[in-house]
C-alpha cells in the first residue's frame, strides 16, 4: 500500500464532495456555472500544495464528460501531446489536458499549446504553486484565465478528517501542522495508521520529522515569503536573511523570490533609493539565468541591500490615491493647451527648463513626499525647479 493511497482515495467524486475554494466551485460561483454549461475557458490554477488544484481539474473533466489526461511540465514531451490529440482526432469529445507545474514550461513548449488553445481542439488546464502569470507568454495569457486557490482553513480540514473519527488532540495536531495542505495532512495520517501502532500525537510527531510535508508547515510558502518581506520593510537584515534561507532550503523558486523583491524595491523603498529597483531587477534577471546554488548569493546580496535602504511608500500611496480618484472622477477635462496638436502650450525648454502653466483643471495632490534618502533630494530639486523656497 503506497503512502499516497489515503490522499488519493479521499479525492472527491463530485463537486458536492469538494471541500474548499467556494469562490470558484460554490453553487453560485461564476466559474462553477461555466463548468456546468461546459463553456469554461482554458484556465490555470495557482495556490499552495494540497488545496485541490488537481482534484478540481479531474472533476471538471468528469462534469464536462471530457477524457482526462494529466501531464507534468517537468517531463513534458511533444509526442505525448500529439498522441492525445491523434487519439481524439475524429471523436466528438474534446480531451481535457491538465499540466501540473505549468510555470516550468519553456517558451517553446508553450508555443506548442497555442494552436490547440486557438482552435479549441482540447481544453488546457494548468496548475502551479505560484502565480503562473509571470511564467506564461503573453500569447498564452491572452487565450486563458488564471484563478487563485486558497489554503484550506480549519473548518475545511475538519470536514476532511471527519470520516476518521479521530480524537480531538490528534485531529488538532494534524490540522495545525498541515499549513492548509490537505494532502500533507492525509499523508501524515496514512503514515501513522500504516505503523499499526496506537494513534496519538507522540507517534505523529515522530513521523512528522521524516514524513514528506513539503511546504505545508505552519510557516509555509506564503508565511515565509511574507515574513521575509516584512523583515526587509522593517530593516531587520538578520531576520530577512533567515527567512530567505528557509525559503531556499525549502526549494522555493529563486525567480519567485526575486520577483517579490522587485515589487518591494518599488513599493517600500521607491525614490528614497531608486537604485534599489535597479539592483532588484538585476537580481531577477541574474537568478533566472544562473539558478541554484549560486543564486542564493545574489538573492542574499539583494536582500541585505534592500534592508539597508531608506524606506518610502510615497510612489505606492500616490498611484493608489490617484486610481481611487480616477475611479470616482473618470472624465476630468484635460486643459486645452496640453492636448495633442493644440496651441497655447508653453515649451519649458524655451524658458530655461521650467515655466508655470496648468496641467490640471483642479489643484489635485496625490504625491506626499517623505524627507527620506534620495527622495528628499528629489523634492529639493523639484522645489528648486519651480522656484519654491
Amino acid at each position: 500500500m503506497k503512502m499516497q493511497d489515503l490522499a488519493y482515495n479521499k479525492r472527491p467524486k463530485n463537486f458536492q464532495q469538494f471541500i474548499g475554494q467556494t469562490h470558484l466551485f460554490g453553487e453560485n460561483a461564476p466559474f462553477m456555472r461555466l463548468i456546468l454549461t461546459k463553456k469554461i475557458p482554458h484556465s490555470f490554477f495557482f495556490g499552495p500544495p494540497g488545496s485541490g488544484k488537481t482534484s478540481a481539474a479531474m472533476l471538471i473533466a468528469k462534469t464536462m464528460d471530457s477524457p482526462f489526461y494529466a501531464l507534468n511540465a517537468t517531463n513534458f514531451k511533444s509526442e505525448d501531446l500529439r498522441k492525445i490529440l491523434t487519439a481524439h482526432h475524429n471523436t466528438l469529445q474534446k480531451p481535457l489536458i491538465f499540466i501540473d507545474e505549468v510555470h516550468r514550461l519553456s517558451k517553446t513548449q508553450q508555443e506548442m499549446l497555442l494552436p490547440i488553445m486557438e482552435n479549441h481542439t482540447a481544453l488546457i488546464l494548468g496548475a502551479s504553486t505560484e502565480n503562473p502569470y509571470f511564467a506564461l507568454t503573453q500569447a498564452i495569457r491572452s487565450r486563458s484565465m488564471v484563478f487563485a486557490f486558497k489554503p484550506l482553513n480549519t473548518k475545511e480540514l475538519e470536514q476532511i478528517l471527519k470520516p476518521f473519527a479521530l480524537n480531538e488532540e490528534v485531529q488538532n495536531f494534524l490540522i495545525q501542522t498541515s499549513g492548509g495542505d490537505a494532502r500533507a495532512m492525509l499523508n501524515l495520517l496514512d503514515c501513522a495508521q500504516s505503523t499499526q501502532l496506537p494513534l496519538n500525537v507522540e507517534l505523529l510527531k515522530s513521523l512528522r520529522k521524516t514524513a514528506p510535508s513539503g511546504t505545508s508547515e505552519l510557516d509555509a510558502h506564503y508565511d515565509l515569503i511574507s515574513a521575509m518581506l516584512k523583515s526587509i520593510r522593517g530593516s531587520d537584515e538578520n531576520a530577512a536573511i533567515y527567512y530567505l534561507a528557509r525559503l531556499i532550503q525549502g526549494g522555493e523558486n529563486p525567480e519567485f523570490i526575486a520577483r517579490r523583491l522587485v515589487i518591494l524595491a518599488s513599493e517600500d523603498i521607491g525614490n528614497a533609493n531608486p537604485n534599489a529597483l535597479n539592483l532588484a531587477n538585476s537580481t531577477m534577471q541574474s537568478v533566472a539565468k544562473i539558478g541554484y546554488p549560486e543564486a542564493r548569493i545574489i538573492l542574499s546580496q539583494c536582500v541585505i541591500y534592500l534592508c539597508a535602504s531608506p524606506k518610502s511608500n510615497c510612489a505606492y500611496l500616490a498611484i493608489n490615491t490617484a486610481l481611487d480618484y480616477v475611479e470616482k472622477h473618470p472624465n476630468e477635462e484635460i486643459p486645452p493647451h496640453i492636448k495633442h496638436f493644440h496651441k497655447g502650450y508653453l515649451y519649458p525648454h524655451d524658458f530655461g527648463g521650467y515655466v508655470e502653466q496648468g496641467y490640471l483643471n483642479r489643484d489635485l495632490k496625490f504625491v506626499k513626499w517623505l524627507p527620506k534618502g534620495f527622495e528628499k533630494t528629489l523634492k529639493e530639486w523639484l522645489d528648486k525647479i519651480k522656484g519654491i523656497h
